[in-house]
């Protein structure tokens, strides 16, 4: 179990309440995390706090105010109990019917308040555990996003999407920033994290999906983010065992994983795609990333990876740069399943630290960000049985993705331009440029 202290909420407001939070928050073992007087003004801090229970105070005890506990519901699954200052004979019934945990009368001695606390935290970690049992991690997707080549905008789809699943499509999501020495993602949406994958994988005791609770960074879309260490020297600390038991963990707790990797086949992203039911590779519309990308393709076939479950996202689909889809897909040898518009709101949703799925949700790119998570959307399970792909060992694929980083330098070295009018790039990448497109 985790030892950390409790994570409180308190809104609403009652005669009484500010003598018991103040109470509360000087408890050792509770941390309050946020208030709000009012619940419609609860929700932003809600979702950023991950408070493990929710107190909720009634200035009128005598009935439950039904859109009250419904706003809060909105942004949090965690228990809630009902202050008041006085209690009617039906009310504690009716608190039960709507699935809240308890009713406590102010004032109350602080240690029956802690009490209580940790009771509905107890009993909403079992009904976690207890949902996250019965999935046995079998109904869960993990989802890996993939680039060879930096700046194709691979952290933006990452963190749209995961906006999207959980926002849009109510899905328990989990982000996890696997680019350990530069990650962005926590940036990207805004987010002041708490802990790191570091903290996790370093801390006492095992590494299960309670333990994880504790450390992931709640935002306000219902996400949850793991985000990358702070400092670059700290990336060789999450080792290749330790992120297979976050994974095996995740899988206990949410819906869709998500996966940012790091640009280049470390042992990490290795770690990652043996445990990956659906690989993302990202690509622009740039000789240099397609030939990256070309260059992927051929290392994920010699690491015998099953290509049926890579997919190739084109970002910035709609760029007029003289090259078409038909081109590209002829060049790589696959077809690309999914585009995504260019849009002027994202850099400008990435400055302000919010996904451009929440800012403007009507947009083009949001509308292909949902079309993409409808796709992988986990209401079928998906099929981790490898039948057939031969495995390879540690060591040796280590060998061959070091071999393919190594010729992948060598060709970089000897591609011709990117701007060559009806030039020939090496891996038979062709285009014929067309001017009247660009």
């Amino acid at each position: 179990m985790n030892d950390q202290p409790i994570r409180i909420f308190i809104s609403g407001a009652c005669a009484g309440l500010a003598e018991a939070r103040d109470a509360l928050a000087s408890h050792r073992d509770l941390e309050l995390v946020g208030t709000a007087s009012e619940p419609s003004k609860a929700g932003a801090k809600l979702a950023s706090t991950g408070a493990q229970v929710v107190l909720h105070a009634l200035q009128r005890p005598d009935t439950i105010p039904v859109e009250e506990i419904a706003k809060i519901r909105e942004h949090t699954a965690a228990p809630i109990i009902l202050l008041v200052t006085r209690s009617s004979a039906t009310l504690l019934d009716e608190a039960v019917t709507l699935g809240l945990n308890d009713v406590m009368l102010l004032p109350q001695l602080t240690d029956n308040l802690v009490f209580t606390v940790k009771k509905a935290h107890s009993i909403g970690s079992i009904s976690n555990s207890g949902a996250g049992r019965q999935r046995s991690g079998d109904s869960s997707k993990v989802i890996t996003l993939f680039s060879p080549k930096g700046g194709v905008g691979k952290t933006v789809l990452a963190t749209n999407m995961a906006a999207m699943y959980a926002k849009r499509l109510k899905k328990r999501t989990l982000l996890i920033d696997l680019d350990l020495q530069f990650g962005d993602a926590a940036i990207m949406v805004g987010a002041d994290p708490r802990a790191t994958i570091l903290d996790l994988v370093m801390s006492n005791g095992d590494l299960d999906a309670d333990k994880l609770s504790g450390f992931v960074t709640h935002h306000e879309s219902g996400m949850h983010l793991l985000p990358a260490p702070l400092r670059p020297e700290d990336a060789d600390l999450v080792t290749d065992d330790r992120l297979a038991s976050v994974i095996a963990a995740a899988k206990q707790s949410y819906d869709v994983i998500l996966l940012d990797t790091a640009p280049n086949f470390t042992s990490i992203v290795l770690t990652a795609l043996d445990r990956t039911d659906e690989l993302l590779v990202v690509a622009s519309l740039e000789a240099t990333s397609l030939k990256s990308v070309k260059i992927c393709l051929q290392t994920l076939e010699m690491l015998h990876y099953p290509l049926e479950k890579c997919h190739i996202v084109l970002n910035r689909a709609d760029t007029k740069v003289g090259l078409r889809r038909d081109q590209v897909e002829d060049a790589l040898g696959k077809a690309i399943r999914f585009g995504v518009p260019s849009n002027k709101a994202i850099p400008v949703a990435i400055n302000r630290g919010v996904p451009v799925i929440m800012t403007d949700p009507k947009a083009d790119v949001t509308r292909a960000v949902r079309d993409l998570c409808v796709a992988f959307s986990p209401e079928v399970a998906a099929d981790t049985e490898r039948s057939g792909s031969v495995r390879l060992g540690r060591r040796e694929r280590r060998r061959v993705a070091a071999d393919a980083h190594r010729a992948a330098e060598r060709d970089a070295q000897v591609a011709a331009p990117a701007a060559t009018a009806a030039g020939e790039l090496d891996l038979d990448l062709e285009f014929e440029f067309d001017e009247h497109a660009a």
